[in-house]
């Protein structure tokens, strides 16, 4: 008797999947997953950048196919230590090496600026519970202006949990060294601005 011919092997299904949140003509494999990047932000005032910020942006960095630090320049708070092209330069020095890592600049909303660059997430640092309640309603508010966006919060490393801007200037200013505490290029602007240190 002849023998029956081989059952072919079951072809491998995709849908199209087309939306805001997708764009048009992007796939998604019968497994659920999105083919493409996945954007995020990790937006600050960055004034000046710091260790702690440095620790969130490479564990971010090694999260997400591309992460954008966004320095928000805003108008309402006009008293910075360092202006905006100087904290763009600082960060752009400091990021050196991540390639998957790029520095931009935006005012008014996040989730405009999310918009716009692509992004589906937002990157926040928590150092304290404190952080996490303001953090919080912030990443409500967001979510509900662009419900296409989340909010991922990435706990600082327990060395940096005490460092703050704030704090670092203050202390420069004092006269006090805060080498360990922010990056080289920061530190260097550190330095012409308030002198070396003194203590």
């Amino acid at each position: 008797a002849p023998r029956a011919a081989p059952r072919a092997a079951p072809r491998r299904l995709r849908a199209t999947v087309s939306g805001p949140a997708m764009g048009a003509g992007r796939t998604r494999r019968a497994t659920g997953r999105l083919d493409g990047m996945i954007r995020a932000v990790y937006p600050g005032s960055f004034d000046p950048l710091h260790n702690g910020h440095l620790d969130v942006i490479k564990r971010a960095a090694r999260i997400f196919d591309h992460l954008t630090v966004a320095v928000l320049h805003n108008r309402l708070k006009p008293t910075t230590l360092f202006d905006i092209e100087e904290r763009l330069e600082i960060l752009r020095a400091s990021l050196e090496g991540l390639p998957n890592v790029e520095v931009a600049s935006f005012e008014g909303l996040l989730v405009d600026f999310c918009r716009r660059s692509g992004a589906r997430v937002i990157v926040r640092g928590l150092r304290a519970i404190s952080d996490y309640e303001a953090e919080l309603q912030v990443a409500h508010l967001n979510r509900q202006m662009h419900p296409g966006v989340e909010t991922l919060f990435v706990m600082t490393a327990t060395r940096w949990s005490f460092v703050s801007s704030t704090r670092i200037k203050e202390i420069a200013q004092l006269g006090a060294d805060v080498a360990k505490l922010v990056p080289k290029p920061a530190l260097d602007r550190l330095i012409e601005r308030f002198g070396p240190p003194r203590v």
